[in-house]
């Protein structure tokens, strides 16, 4: 079976189980964003990737830190918030819901490449998409999460090698592209 066809799988069967529960959006979108990290971990010990698993989880507690750092620095007003009321409420921006899922999926992209990446950043979006619904977050909340994840991905996340075989990469920069095949023993 396929990567990507796995993945569109699990991950439906994960959203078809919170739309059969009859949850609210803002529960569903807390259940995928937990799915998401599981997901990923299983793929990265499924392939017994330890530098990978550990590269996930830096890369999620960083992107769920420094949201909730954000949160606390940047006063952003909650959509269901009474605009009257000045107390509570001012911890819209970033979304740590939404940086839970786009973490996993970015690293998933960045490791394993489009074919486990690109599937579950969709998943992901369904996160700050049902936050949205729900009134609980802005859309631009969940975006600025994602962008986030996916700069604490690009520091951090290194691509994933298997210990032997053929490898090939394409790799394009303005200087023209590098095309490279080797093998590993």
């Amino acid at each position: 079976m396929s990567k990507s066809v796995l993945s569109v799988c699990l991950l439906t069967l994960v959203l078809s189980f919170t739309s059969s529960a009859k949850a609210s959006s803002a529960e569903s979108a807390k259940i995928v964003s937990y799915a998401v990290p599981a997901f990923a971990a299983g793929v990265t010990i499924w392939k017994r990737d330890w530098t990978g698993l550990a590269q996930l989880t830096v890369v999620t507690a960083l992107s769920v830190g420094t949201a909730y750092g954000l949160k606390q620095l940047v006063r952003e007003r909650r959509p269901y918030q009474n605009p009257l009321d000045h107390s509570t409420g001012w911890d819209s921006f970033p979304s740590t819901t939404s940086a839970l899922a786009s973490a996993p999926s970015s690293f998933l992209w960045n490791r394993y490449g489009w074919e486990w990446g690109l599937p579950t950043f969709i998943i992901s979006k369904y996160v700050p998409y049902s936050l949205d619904k729900a009134r609980k977050n802005r859309i631009w909340d969940g975006l600025a999460s994602t962008v986030i994840s996916w700069g604490y991905n690009e520091l951090i996340t290194t691509r994933y090698r298997k210990p032997y075989g053929f490898y090939s990469d394409l790799q394009a920069s303005p200087d023209g592209v590098f095309v490279s095949a080797n093998y590993r023993w």
